[in-house]
């Protein structure tokens, strides 16, 4: 168990500015590895982690199994849809299960807020909260601020405008509580139908058009808008939407500054973001994805113990 982030990780809000400043320390030279010819260091070899997503996932999933695999440690992907969970078996129960075989840490996601700190409290492996219900996404959380730290050399007294379906984001609340402790200024901009009630109590600025935002920030996160976790009443339509609160090309022409593009995907291409903008030269969405897995790594070699002022992460590799 580590002394320093402690057992698991469930969220940013928890952690302090110091903790979150050594994970994204900690990433910086794990993006070496994932440049070498043989991606791979010993640094969990013997490890047994499973990951166990009840959502569908295309980046995290596959990012964490990288991370795993690029660190040495025996990975086991649940089939959650082909296993007991679908005969009824309880998410505690199936933990214990696994972790009668010896296994030293759970990656999970799951639809309900707080699966991950559940889960913790009840079993002694390691718990990595890769996303849950509408509570926080920390990984992501981290990435995203490991890209704008890349790209700005800092980030206190960044100016960041999180734009899009604010209400249903895991995302963006790890980012809000994650950006704030690191003296970033936060901005929330969206219809009033997708924003948290009382949301300015996080300390982040409301910004009601997108022109706003664009006129405000040093960088845009875009979020998807969440379809799947909604009813109707949200919103008019998804081509009112773009009208309304899209990022488009055009709107980018007149901002103040040239801003960086952020988006944690999966991406809904002419609603909340235009091709042009995401494929343009101030996106750096696909380096989200390359930080992903370098922070997921600094992640799980922190959790398991690993030295924090560890700088030079196995050597030449294996």
């Amino acid at each position: 168990m580590s002394a320093t982030l402690g057992k698991d990780l469930v969220g940013l809000e928890p952690l302090s500015r110091e903790q979150i400043q050594l994970i994204l320390d900690t990433a910086e030279p794990f993006k070496e590895v994932s440049e070498r010819a043989i991606k791979k260091v010993p640094a969990l070899r013997g490890k047994t982690i499973v990951n166990l997503f009840f959502e569908a996932s295309t980046r995290t999933r596959i990012s964490f199994e990288f991370a795993e695999k690029r660190l040495s440690a025996d990975t086991v992907n649940v089939a959650v849809a082909a296993s007991s969970v679908s005969k009824g078996e309880t998410l505690v129960d199936t933990a214990r299960n696994l972790e009668a075989m010896r296994i030293d840490m759970v990656v999970i996601r799951h639809g309900a807020s707080g699966a991950a700190q559940f889960l913790g409290q009840r079993i002694r492996s390691n718990v990595i909260n890769a996303g849950d219900g509408k509570h926080e996404h920390p990984t992501q959380g981290l990435l995203d601020m490991l890209t704008l730290r890349d790209r700005f050399g800092r980030l206190e007294g960044l100016k960041v405008a999180i734009c899009g379906d604010i209400l249903h984001s895991r995302v963006a609340r790890s980012n809000i509580w994650g950006l704030t402790k690191l003296g970033a200024q936060v901005g929330v901009c969206g219809p009033a139908t997708l924003l948290p009630r009382n949301v300015h109590e996080l300390g982040v600025t409301i910004l009601p058009r997108i022109e706003d935002a664009i006129q405000w920030a040093d960088a845009l996160n875009v979020l998807r808008l969440q379809l799947e976790r909604m009813e109707s009443g949200f919103l008019p339509s998804l081509r009112e939407y773009n009208r309304v609160f899209g990022v488009t090309k055009e709107r980018l022409a007149r901002a103040p500054k040239d801003l960086l593009i952020l988006h944690p995907g999966p991406m809904n291409r002419g609603v909340e973001i235009d091709s042009d903008v995401a494929d343009g030269p101030h996106s750096v969405i696909l380096p989200q994805v390359t930080n992903g897995v370098a922070v997921r790594m600094a992640v799980l070699y922190l959790l398991a113990g690993g030295s924090p002022d560890w700088a030079n992460p196995g050597g030449g590799g294996e």
